[in-house]
């Protein structure tokens, strides 16, 4: 074949490509950045959070509007609903931006599978957006109060997901991937960060709620809600909820309140966690062994102390390695016996010990849980005390 001829089957070529059969134009979407799914009878009701480019934008003035408008529809399925939208909304949602999905409290009392169904399905969705549920409130109310700081609401409640789960870890971020494989794990329960209003729901949607230094309406994340086979069966407190991260090795980065040798408190900031567990059977029995190593670093003291004696060090050590455990241990007590639901994933940690022994219990394992031996030891390693050795109230 000669080279124009080359040349001439290529331009051919070319012209059968349809490279822009799936374009959309960026004047005809409406960008979506969140997403809230709540159950009202036998209805769903979406709320689809859609930014205003022009509002947050840096080199347009602002006509004073809000940066962010949230759409609400009902529908026999969520795909009803979203194609519903289109009566309301001047352009089409896009969710190829989406960053977080609020999953309402009643939905999830219900179940979280049908709705995640669709959301995993559809190929507009990426797998990289949070999931998070609303407490004591819908994620219609949730997705409707305007923050400070952040412009965009749906930015807030992502940056302090993040920014919680590593400088505190009462919380723990879950995209969508993470949530549907879960799922699929029936000997496994599940965890989201549960997020709640503080202050008026109806007051949380006025700008007026951006405007004053007090804001009198804001977002909260509570804990963690345990979910089991999809439903939401309860919500962990703060404390119980950091412990599972200890759990899970979620921990980044703490802070431990600690009582000392004498009188007064000593506050400490945990700057590495690292947590190891191992599965084994004794004849036939599980058995979970659970070994955390901790660094940190004192950070506050409120007591006369002399934090330049190796004993003093060790003593601080030693108290903090058992207020750890013993939190962990309530942890451990609540989700076995009040919840009854491996939200750890002991379940894994034995399978991978010993398959075969893991087979023989599997279709026990809901009755297990709840009695399975967990031995949890926690030691303790303080790097540094700061800038000055002991308190400035030491005279």
């Amino acid at each position: 074949m000669t080279k124009i001829k080359k040349i001439g089957l290529l331009c051919i070529l070319t012209l059968l490509l349809g490279g822009c059969w799936s374009k959309h134009e960026l004047n005809e979407l409406a960008i979506a950045i969140a997403l809230g799914i709540d159950k009202v009878g036998d209805d769903y009701e979406i709320t689809v959070q859609i930014v205003d480019p022009s509002e947050i934008s840096v080199r347009q003035v602002s006509a004073q509007r809000s940066p962010v408008v949230t759409y609400h529809t009902k529908g026999k399925s969520i795909f009803e609903a979203l194609r519903k939208m289109t009566t309301l909304a001047a352009r089409k949602p896009y969710f190829s931006h989406l960053q977080v999905v609020v999953l309402g409290e009643d939905l999830a009392k219900e179940g979280i599978q049908e709705p995640l169904d669709f959301i995993a399905r559809d190929h507009e969705f990426r797998n990289d957006f949070n999931v998070i549920m609303s407490y004591e409130a819908t994620a219609k109310e949730v997705l409707n109060v305007l923050t400070p700081i952040e412009k965009v609401p749906a930015n807030k409640i992502v940056n302090s997901l993040r920014t919680s789960e590593h400088a505190w870890g009462s919380i723990m971020t879950i995209t969508i991937d993470e949530l549907v494989n879960t799922l699929n794990n029936k000997e496994k329960g599940t965890v989201l960060a549960a997020i709640e209003i503080q202050g008026d729901k109806k007051l949380g949607m006025d700008q007026t709620n951006v405007q004053r230094i007090q804001t009198p309406v804001l977002l909260r994340y509570a804990g963690l809600a345990v979910l089991e086979e999809g439903r939401f069966v309860g919500l962990l407190s703060e404390e119980e909820s950091r412990s599972i991260g200890f759990l899970k090795d979620s921990i980044h980065s703490t802070a431990e309140i600690i009582a000392c040798p004498e009188q007064g408190s000593l506050s400490t900031e945990i700057i590495q966690s690292d947590t190891k567990v191992k599965g084994s059977f004794e004849r036939g029995q599980p058995k979970i062994a659970v070994q955390i190593h901790i660094i940190q670093n004192v950070a506050e003291v409120k007591c006369t102390i002399n934090l330049t004696e190796d004993t003093t060090i060790q003593t601080i050590n030693q108290i903090t390695a058992q207020d750890i455990q013993q939190q962990i241990e309530q942890a451990l007590a609540t989700i076995q016996q009040y919840y009854q639901v491996d939200i750890v994933g002991f379940s894994n940690v034995l399978h991978r010990a010993d398959a075969k022994q893991w087979k023989k219990i599997k279709s026990d394992w809901a009755t297990i849980f709840p009695t399975l031996q967990v031995d949890v030891k926690v030691d303790v390693q303080t790097q540094g005390s700061g800038t000055i050795q002991n308190s400035i109230t030491n005279k």
